[in-house]
């Protein structure tokens, strides 16, 4: 099926969502979860990049990782970069989209090959919760909170302060992407998830950077109750002694940009009252939009 900006290569459902891998003139393919584009290979380095680096990079001495999601396998394949990393587990509740992922897109199955990644198919609430040990990163690659999507009770305070904080190890770093964070989008989930993990750990770190696919910049939070916010300096001295090739994207300088909010958004972080529960979520529009609208 052709439209004017895409063709459609495949499609699927599974009992938690739909998804589709879409040939884009402007961004190569492209991976669409729930009518929400989650990847597209020109630019999902931005992304991933931002997701996994701070974190790794801000702690002393990342073995052991836990990442709720991240099917694709690109969140992996960036930890592993990392010449600290003992293991790897890729919690991910949808197999089907998962083995979707190993068939067809290339440049993660090297990542999917390598002995630290246990892959396990799994909600991630009762992975975390039932199983013993601890990690000192855990990463939330996410679906965005829609409504009626299978991810939008993994953003609330309950489940942060009773699953993610007893799951850390001394001096444990949390990360998650956290939506749209735009000038007139952050205030979508964006400054609530930044206020909902600020009730729950001592130090709270927003950083965003514009992913030109998603037509917005985008948010990441990262969380701890340990110090975050290295200098320029010390991330690029840790960036050359401990990942492995090079980064397109991220480095000292970017970060601290990244995490150098505009005036207007900081404003709204500052002012932000609403806590994100199980009673009181906010979502994102998103469900199956894409694919109906090109049926349509």
């Amino acid at each position: 099926m052709k439209s004017a900006f895409f063709i459609i290569l495949h499609t699927g459902a599974t009992e938690y969502q739909d998804f589709a891998l879409l040939d884009t003139k402007p961004f190569g393919k492209a991976l669409v979860i729930d009518g929400k584009l989650q990847s597209a290979e020109i630019d999902e380095f931005i992304y991933h990049e931002c997701l996994v680096h701070p974190a790794l990079l801000h702690h002393s001495n990342p073995r052991t990782i836990f990442i709720m999601g991240g099917g694709e396998g690109s969140t992996a394949r960036e930890i592993l970069r990392h010449k600290t990393v003992d293991k790897v587990v890729m919690c991910d509740i949808d197999e089907k989209v998962v083995e979707f992922c190993k068939s067809y897109l290339v440049m993660n199955r090297e990542a999917f090959c390598d002995p630290r990644l246990d892959v396990v198919i799994n909600d991630a609430r009762a992975e975390l919760d039932n199983k013993v040990g601890s990690y000192d990163v855990i990463i939330g690659d996410l679906a965005d909170p829609i409504e009626g999507g299978p991810s939008y009770q993994l953003y609330t305070k309950s489940f942060y302060e009773s699953i993610i904080k007893p799951r850390l190890s001394q001096g444990g770093i949390f990360v998650t992407q956290a939506g749209p964070a735009g000038i007139f989008s952050h205030t979508e989930v964006f400054s609530c998830i930044y206020n909902t993990l600020r009730q729950v750990f001592k130090y709270v770190v927003p950083y965003s950077a514009h992913i030109p696919s998603y037509a917005d910049t985008w948010g990441w939070v990262m969380a701890s109750d340990s110090p975050l916010m290295l200098s320029p300096e010390e991330i690029d001295i840790r960036i050359k002694h401990r990942i492995i090739g090079e980064s397109r994207y991220l480095d000292g300088k970017t970060f601290w940009a990244a995490s150098t909010l505009s005036k207007a958004v900081r404003n709204s972080l500052d002012n932000e009252t609403h806590v994100y529960t199980e009673g009181a979520a906010r979502f994102i529009y998103g469900r199956n939009s894409i694919l109906k609208h090109n049926e349509a």
